[in-house]
């Protein structure tokens, strides 16, 4: 079974542009389509179809970053019949529109800056020891909570690491969270950022938090392998597009111990 949903991810990864139908996936598999999308979720903790419509947008980021194309071309070639829905997915799992994402990889920014809405002050916080799997290169790790459990949008909190050690993420608003983390190497930071990867993934069950709570969650990564989904996000490329829109560390942030507007890792799978 574990090799039925590995072969249903290949072919999404191969034919990602055209129109595959969870029928057409199950069968890819050799399974009745109920217990197919059962079996898929278990092995990828989502859906065939979200896993299919991350991969698209995966591959229109790599064509927005890569190419002149057009959005409206590169909608259709990654399997988008309506313009509107391809725009309206990727602003809502990349945290940005098409068009503003490939202008600020073009331009680089200092900073991009989170809008958040009027509420209660968020007090709770998230830390913990971080792991890293054995890595032969230096690294840059991405910890961040997100509302869904794929990695998209921009994180409510976030930190940055560089090797196995203690995170912190404050400013939780309360709720329910998916604890993400990503790894990749630094001398990867500047090399075309659509054709990255992350060197090791993780994550966490839902986590739910209340006001004023301080929860101590560890988190050990694992090396990226073929059931993990694209990682979606805005990300740290938009910055290091232009030199002197960079720190020292690729990006604009914050201070390591606050809340930050940073970005998490483009990569393939999370």
């Amino acid at each position: 079974m574990h090799n039925a949903v590995e072969r249903a991810i290949s072919i999404m990864w191969d034919r990602y542009h055209e129109p595959l139908s969870l029928d057409a996936m199950a069968d890819s598999a050799f399974l009745s389509r109920f217990y197919f999308s059962r079996l898929f979720r278990s092995k990828t903790g989502t859906s065939p179809g979200r896993f299919l419509t991350a991969i698209r947008l995966y591959k229109a980021k790599n064509l927005l970053l890569e190419t002149d194309m057009s959005v409206t071309d590169i909608a259709y070639a990654v399997g988008y019949n309506s313009l509107g829905t391809f725009i309206s997915r990727f602003t809502r799992s990349v945290g940005i529109s098409p068009a503003r994402y490939r202008w600020l990889a073009e331009h680089g920014i200092p900073q991009l800056a989170r809008t958040r809405t009027a509420g209660p002050r968020r007090r709770a916080s998230i830390g913990g020891r971080l792991v890293l799997p054995q890595v032969d290169v230096p690294v840059k790790v991405y910890v961040g909570i997100f509302d869904s459990p794929i990695v998209q949008g921009l994180p409510a909190s976030c930190d940055i690491l560089e090797a196995s050690g203690e995170y912190m993420l404050r400013d939780v608003p309360e709720g329910e969270w998916y604890l993400r983390a990503a790894a990749i190497a630094l001398d990867d930071i500047a090399a075309r950022p659509s054709m990255r990867r992350p060197l090791a993934v993780g994550s966490h069950d839902a986590l739910t938090v209340a006001v004023g709570e301080e929860l101590t969650v560890d988190l050990e990564l694992h090396h990226t392998g073929v059931f993990d989904l694209p990682i979606l996000i805005a990300l740290p490329e938009l910055d290091s597009s232009t030199p002197g829109s960079r720190t020292r560390h690729g990006f604009a942030r914050n201070d390591r111990r606050t809340n930050r507007s940073s970005r998490m890792l483009h990569g393939a799978k999370s």
